[in-house]
């Protein structure tokens, strides 16, 4: 006869293990209470893609180019980046470049970019930029030879690194500096890489693009004030995202929390304008705005 296995009372009361808590999200406040919608842009932006950007400020659409055009366009920065080292250009236009202050030298804020490669001229021509210039605004155009043309910023966090991260600003701060009133700019940015959370990225404040001349002058210190805002909306995307954020939102750059390639982020940021045309060209002044940027340590 098989008997009953006895229990010790001591067995029976045994308390089980509290399970640890969740380890808190690395994703800010802004993060918790917005939910951004999966867009893509296939053609004109939607209803729906336009309330969304008129609401808060930013929108993100996903795969907005595929992987194999993502890696020509690298391979061309890549290219363009050692013909300037290897040049010593330090401005284009007038418009300073940011370099890399290590012993391995890199552009990290590449200015007037399309003009200087085939492949990003030809990507600019791309048919659905015109739906966002429609959104834009009447007579807006892809002004390549304006202001600073193609941006490509290049973010890394490690030893010699000049741009590893940047202050809270709206980039409507050069509408002043050019003696014009800060009016509605898009910022359209075109990922050349991942951008998780880790690397750090753009860190905006949603619906902050509808405020007044005061408040888009003062509500943070330019460039200088890097403090986290419990507010802030972190923006992730892939190789091959484009975003549009309202050049009145105030944002920022955070650091990276990883290093090296690791920490390896470049964005193209596409350079949309209207208005009267004012091209560069190599007898053009600096705006007295990047002389605020270089007391600010950039």
């Amino acid at each position: 006869m098989v008997r009953p296995v006895r229990r010790t009372m001591g067995a029976m009361l045994t308390t089980p293990t509290a399970a640890p808590p969740p380890a808190p999200s690395p994703l800010p406040g802004g993060n918790h209470r917005l939910a951004m919608p999966r867009f893509t842009l296939d053609g004109p932006m939607t209803a729906e893609q336009r309330d969304f950007l008129d609401t808060y400020g930013f929108i993100r659409f996903h795969g907005f180019a595929a992987p194999e055009t993502v890696r020509a366009l690298r391979e061309e920065v890549e290219d363009i980046d050692r013909r300037i080292i290897t040049e010593g250009r330090t401005q284009i236009f007038g418009v300073p470049l940011i370099i890399s202050k290590g012993t391995r030298r890199y552009v990290q804020r590449m200015v007037f970019s399309s003009l200087f490669g085939p492949r990003l001229h030809r990507f600019l021509q791309d048919p659905r930029f015109r739906s966002i210039l429609e959104v834009a605004g009447p007579d807006y155009r892809i002004a390549e030879r304006e202001r600073d043309g193609l941006v490509i910023n290049h973010f890394r966090r490690e030893e010699g690194s000049s741009y590893s991260n940047l202050g809270w600003h709206t980039d409507s701060l050069r509408d002043v500096f050019y003696f014009e009133r800060p009016r509605r700019y898009l910022n359209v940015g075109f990922y050349l890489d991942d951008s998780p959370i880790q690397k750090g990225g753009v860190r905006l404040l949603p619906g902050s693009h509808d405020q007044g001349l005061f408040n888009l002058l003062t509500r943070k210190a330019y460039f200088v004030d890097h403090r986290p805002d419990p507010d802030e909306f972190a923006i992730e995307a892939l190789a091959g995202d484009l975003t549009i954020h309202d050049g009145r939102v105030w944002h920022r750059v955070a650091t990276a929390t990883v290093t090296g390639d690791a920490s390896q982020r470049r964005v193209m940021y596409l350079p949309l304008m209207n208005g009267p045309v004012k091209e560069k060209h190599d007898g053009s002044p600096t705006p007295f705005y990047f002389r605020l940027k270089r007391l600010a340590g950039y």
